[in-house]
């Protein structure tokens, strides 16, 4: 690190803007190769995204939720036990324990790692210039001892990690009706009497859920025809009879036309089956999607293109000016933590050294934590489908799997797809109960670039839930026309 002018202005290799999952990642793999590296956080609170208001306390919620559903169901497995009820304000005492726990980790890596922090929010001056705006009363630190505080900070390379945001649809009244956003929501202690959910999505799905299984008298409106719009409908079709279960009132197909606000009481309006419909609810949770946070940037001054509010960039994570890289939710292709790190690693370690390594899309997974969840890996079939490449899919049903009744939990399939010819898995979805972690069972055959034979061939335990897999994969492995080793 050089420093010029009493502190104002400070040179680095690399510069990321952000501390969050993605900005650390990037962090770590640059110190491999330089010692001049900063990190500028501009929030008022360490963590990121996932840490404080997404991922950890959304999942902490619903571990709660889901648990009152299991105990609720004792009866059917042969136990009496008088009827649960929630206790807002010691789930949300329990969710904001964990992440104070979380944060305070990743705070502590970031206060004492090898780098510079720097508490302050950024904004580009120049194709290799930032200015940064310092927080008040937040200290930065080089290498953990080391006082810091520049106004100018210029790089060699730079690494964008700045997040997402709550987006904001332009629906009339929605602003004015005082919406909660998923900020909101997970810092509710008290169950609001009815909820109109906004957004068919993983956030909303979750949500929406969650309240429903808490006791709020739940209506969820979603412009796609089908929640979780971005996968396969057949996933799609058992989230939406689970939520009917629940007693979840959901609507797809829609076109919201306004929201407004009737003392305490919010009203949705919206076209549904060529109708025009009203909802009415103690609260609505707008949860209509997230964008890049990028506006106070001035990517301009930085040479950076956007498209459709998102940083374009390339398999390297190089944007269109060659010294800056952007990663995670900022450049809008996936929004998920632990590929955001993937990105991070590869952004770091390219801007210390140079080189163009890149982002390998083949293992893109995603999770939705509802009940039963939603788990998929690699290409689904309507990409597939869209791309003109041949492949072969068969699913199998919980409904008929022995450990899946013995554990009460018959709702959903697996699914698997192959290459026609050699049989290598091209992609995996699961719906039904702990599909976050059987997915991993597919995504690990996948890395080896395993075959349906060589799937279906290595042992499972029975009885098990993993097993269910070798079933769709002995199937396909029976159609493969090339012999396989």
């Amino acid at each position: 690190m050089a420093k010029n002018a009493e502190n104002e202005i400070s040179e680095f290799d690399v510069a990321i803007i952000g501390g969050g999952s993605a900005g650390y990642a990037a962090a770590r793999a640059a110190v491999a190769h330089t010692d001049s590296v900063a990190i500028i956080e501009g929030g008022t609170q360490i963590g990121g995204l996932c840490i404080l208001r997404g991922c950890m306390p959304t999942k902490a919620l619903l571990e709660s939720s889901h648990r009152l559903h299991d105990i609720n169901r004792a009866r059917e497995f042969g136990i009496a036990a008088p009827k649960a009820r929630p206790l807002p304000a010691t789930i949300l005492r329990r969710k904001d324990r964990l992440v104070a726990d979380f944060a305070g980790y990743r705070r502590g890596q970031l206060e004492h790692g090898d780098f510079a922090f720097i508490r302050g929010r950024a904004r580009f001056v120049g194709p290799c210039e930032l200015e940064i705006d310092p927080i008040p009363g937040a200290p930065s630190r080089h290498k953990g001892t080391l006082p810091l505080a520049p106004r100018r900070l210029r790089f060699h390379r730079c690494v964008i990690a700045t997040g997402s945001e709550v987006a904001w649809p332009d629906v009339p009244g929605l602003r004015e009706a005082n919406c909660l956003t998923s900020d909101e929501a997970i810092a509710l202690d008290r169950i609001p009497r009815s909820l109109i959910v906004l957004g068919g999505g993983s956030v909303a799905c979750e949500l929406a859920q969650h309240f429903a299984r808490l006791g709020s008298r739940v209506t969820q409106i979603q412009r796609s025809g089908h929640v979780l719009s971005d996968m396969d409908p057949d996933l799609a079709t058992v989230i939406e009879d689970q939520f009917r279960a629940d007693g979840i009132r959901l609507f797809a197909g829609t076109r919201l036309i306004r929201v407004e606000r009737l003392g305490r009481v919010r009203r949705a309006i919206f076209d549904h089956q060529g109708k025009t419909r009203t909802a009415t609810a103690d609260a609505i949770l707008c949860a209509l999607g997230r964008r890049p946070a990028i506006d106070s940037l001035g990517l301009d001054a930085a040479g950076v293109q956007t498209d459709h509010h998102a940083i374009v960039v390339d398999d390297s994570m190089r944007t269109s000016n060659p010294a800056i890289f952007a990663v995670g939710d900022c450049n809008g292709l996936i929004e998920v933590v632990h590929i955001a790190i993937q990105q991070g690693e590869i952004a770091g370690a390219n801007a210390a050294t140079g080189a163009s390594a890149a982002w390998d899309r083949r293992l893109k997974s995603h999770v939705v934590f509802t009940e039963p969840q939603v788990a998929t890996c690699g290409s689904s079939e309507r990409e597939l489908v869209a791309a003109a490449r041949p492949f072969l899919a068969a699913s199998y049903p919980f409904a008929d799997h022995g450990k899946s009744m013995i554990h009460g939990s018959t709702r959903g399939f697996v699914k698997i797809l192959c290459e026609p010819s050699t049989g290598e898995i091209l992609g995996g979805a699961i719906v039904g109960p702990q599909a976050g972690e059987l997915i991993h069972e597919v995504i690990a055959a996948m890395h080896w670039h395993g075959t349906v034979a060589q799937f279906a061939a290595m042992p499972h335990y029975h009885p098990t839930l993993a097993e269910i897999l070798t079933y769709p994969a002995e199937e396909l492995a029976g159609k493969i026309a090339a012999p396989q080793t």
